[in-house]
């Protein structure tokens, strides 16, 4: 018979359910043949996580970030993008174009650079399109 109860457990996990969960996702480890903390004293891969639990031999938040890394099936990287502002300076726009050659684009894109006044005039000569019937 167990010599651990639950009890003996609650006030070092709150949640009897991640109770459950800790110990038996340690016990797994166990059986995995994860060393063990405490003697084993001829009890089962449950009993001994229990005790483990509440001997405080392992910390319930290190189990805890164990076992959900052991349930993720795809890890996300995420990677800083670059600043806006940094991408206006021109190294950072060079940089940009060596990184848009090395992904095999066949050409690095460049804009025009204009003034306001020349954008100005450019939208005063526009000439609005006729109106037809089709419409």
């Amino acid at each position: 018979m167990a010599r651990v109860t639950v009890e003996d457990c609650i006030d070092k996990v709150d949640n009897r359910f991640e109770l459950v969960l800790l110990a038996s996702h340690r016990a797994r480890l166990i059986s995995q043949g994860a060393a063990i903390t405490v003697d084993r004293d001829n009890d089962k891969n449950p009993v001994v996580a229990l005790r483990e639990i509440a001997d405080e031999t392992l910390s319930p938040g290190d189990l805890k970030e164990d076992l959900i890394h052991s349930l993720q099936k795809h890890v996300e990287v995420d990677e800083p993008e670059p600043d806006p502002a940094s991408l206006t300076q021109p190294e950072a726009a060079a940089a940009f174009a060596d990184a848009a050659e090395e992904e095999d684009q066949p050409e690095a894109l460049t804009f025009d650079r204009m003034s306001e006044e020349e954008l100005l005039a450019g939208i005063e000569g526009l000439v609005p399109p006729e109106k037809s019937d089709d419409y």
